[in-house]
């Protein structure tokens, strides 16, 4: 069997500050570390539950978090930014996923760094209808390819979101009581509810309790911008409706082109933040 694990920084125990999250933030290291002892933890026991190859998509910012000798000769990691299909690259295949250090959807309070995908231009992202967090949307591209999500850890705010995904197992990493503040269990013991939630998980997967996020085709999907000016540069694309001064909305075929065509519309309007703050 194979495995997939997508693995961000935000909703990772202890990461409350900014210096937590760059490369050459001053607390960087700190964070790597942490991201490392969890995501092998997982591994670890995936294996040991059976699981030939368990592939690590290391997902936040430049994507070099995790510290490839560390991990076991199973793990195969994924790394670099920027890539196609982002946090689930290489997914395609798995007969299981997991989420770790996931944090919540823009706009969400008590939650440590809370964004959708880009904090720095997306304010909002609805999918049929439903406002995602990365969570909600990368389980939906993975529900198409046949993959069901079987275990979520991050930030307790996140919870919610698995309203949507009722068979998934979650783990708390940290409760959150500000944007930049939370309180986080001791490392040793959340990598034993790991494990536990891991072993649990894969006893779904054996009774076929677990399922894809599977949508209604075709895919819509609305975007609200930062900045009207990001709104302008999408609405070059002919198949993009301008909605509002910082709204977008598109439909597409299926998630993995919707999923595509936002990674480009968020490249765009990166694009435009530099070119304008020079």
């Amino acid at each position: 069997m194979k495995a997939f694990i997508s693995v961000d920084l935000e909703g990772l125990p202890y990461i409350v500050s900014r210096e937590h999250l760059f490369v050459k933030g001053a607390l960087y290291n700190e964070a790597r570390k942490v991201a490392t002892r969890i995501v092998r933890a997982v591994a670890e026991e995936l294996h040991a539950q059976g699981f030939e190859e368990v592939v690590v998509a290391d997902s936040h910012g430049p994507m070099v978090n995790v510290i490839p000798e560390e991990m076991p000769d199973f793990v195969s990691l994924v790394r670099g930014f920027p890539r196609p299909l982002s946090m689930v690259a290489f997914a395609k295949g798995s007969d299981l996923a997991i989420f770790l250090g996931y944090h919540a959807k823009a706009g969400t309070s008590y939650a440590t760094f809370d964004h959708t995908y880009s904090g720095a231009t997306i304010d909002r992202i609805a999918i049929n209808g439903i406002e995602v967090s990365e969570c909600l949307m990368n389980a939906m591209l993975l529900g198409e390819w046949e993959i069901p999500v079987g275990l979520v850890a991050g930030d307790e705010a996140l919870k919610k979101d698995l309203e949507l995904l009722p068979w998934a197992e979650f783990v708390t990493l940290k409760k959150a009581s500000g944007r930049y503040s939370a309180i986080s269990p001791s490392l040793r013991k959340i990598e034993e509810e790991l494990r536990e939630k891991t072993r649990a998980t894969v006893e779904k997967l054996r009774k076929k309790e677990l399922k894809p996020f599977k949508l209604e085709k075709p895919i819509k999907v609305e975007v609200r911008f930062l900045n009207s000016a990001y709104a302008e540069v999408a609405e070059l694309l002919p198949f993009i409706h301008r909605k509002s001064g910082k709204e977008v909305e598109f439909t597409a075929e299926t998630m993995e082109n919707a999923y595509k065509i936002l990674e480009v519309l968020i490249f765009a309007a990166a694009g435009v933040s530099y070119i304008t703050s020079r």
